[in-house]
């Protein structure tokens, strides 16, 4: 199945907010969808940067680099964006935008090891050329972290139930065995969800380092906005939403200023003020169901 990109002219509008030239960040290039349409929409003196730690899609990116001489790819996490952009002697943009959700093509080919809908290699590695697998990473944790883990970035409420049946298995090597493993140790799941769906989710998170580098991320982009700059972020799962909302309410509030004995005063420190939260519309829900949990929020830089 190929990508099909999720808030797709929502996400272009929010971030241009009329306007069609500047400098734009894409923070997760994936297959190319949002930043495609975005150098659509730019007139020639613009330049989009991109970032991605996927092969595949880095190999996307470097033909779209010969077609068009406005945009260039990073091959880095967008956690690494403030210095990355710095070495290319960029100090400030007018709009970053990010997709939080991992691809069709990522999920869909079994070799990748993201789904256990199709069996494949227990690998689930945004960037398969550096660190441990999936299957490498379970041996290495203990139980009580894995079933913290499978809580914290699953929400799963078994989880200790399911990470003492992982231990004991001991080393898993394909999807669907662990899978399988989940779903026997697992007593009571949600109606049309696979009992696995939780746990995978949290493995994931955990060794791509998804919601650190989110937290890593979002100040950064913040910082190199220009003044009405637009940041815009889309998510997938509660985990990450709530990361992005907190982290807009709390550079769109006044910050409460009182010294020992003197009244309560409001210091401004704000650097942000929202602007929107969309959902993905019921035609586009119909179309592409994987959009049916997308949230897109946008705030603006403020002078």
């Amino acid at each position: 199945m190929s990508h099909i990109s999720v808030l797709l002219h929502e996400t272009i509008d929010a971030l241009l907010a009329g306007r069609n030239t500047g400098t734009y960040v894409d923070g997760t290039f994936g297959r190319g969808g949002h930043t495609r349409l975005l150098l659509s929409k730019l007139d020639e003196h613009a330049r989009v940067y991109a970032f991605d730690k996927d092969p595949q899609a880095l190999a996307v990116a470097a033909e779209l680099e010969q077609e068009d001489p406005r945009f260039k790819i990073i091959h880095a996490s967008f956690a690494d964006l403030k210095e990355a952009l710095a070495e290319l002697g960029i100090e400030q943009v007018d709009g970053v935008m990010a997709d939080l959700g991992v691809s069709s093509p990522q999920l869909d080919q079994a070799e990748r090891g993201f789904s256990f809908m199709k069996d494949g290699p227990l690998d689930m590695r945004m960037d398969n050329s550096q660190g441990p697998t999936a299957a490498e990473w379970l041996t290495q944790i203990e139980e009580e972290a894995l079933a913290n883990i499978i809580f914290k970035y699953g929400e799963e409420r078994y989880s200790r139930r399911i990470a003492k049946a992982i231990k004991a298995a001991g080393y898993i090597d394909t999807t669907a065995k662990l899978a399988e493993i989940v779903k026997v140790a697992h007593p009571k799941w949600e109606k049309n969800k696979h009992a696995a769906t939780r746990t995978f989710q949290a493995i994931r998170i955990a060794i791509n380092k998804e919601l650190e580098d989110i937290e890593i991320f979002l100040p950064q982009a913040v910082e190199i906005l220009k003044p009405q700059g637009r940041l815009a972020v889309i998510s997938f799962h509660s985990l990450e939403d709530r990361l992005i909302k907190q982290f807009i309410q709390k550079e769109s509030t006044l910050e409460e200023d009182s010294g020992w004995g003197m009244p309560q005063q409001q210091k401004d420190t704000r650097r942000l003020k929202k602007v929107a939260r969309v959902k993905a519309s019921e035609e586009e829900v119909k179309a592409n169901s994987r959009s049916r949990s997308a949230w897109l929020r946008v705030a603006e830089r403020l002078a």
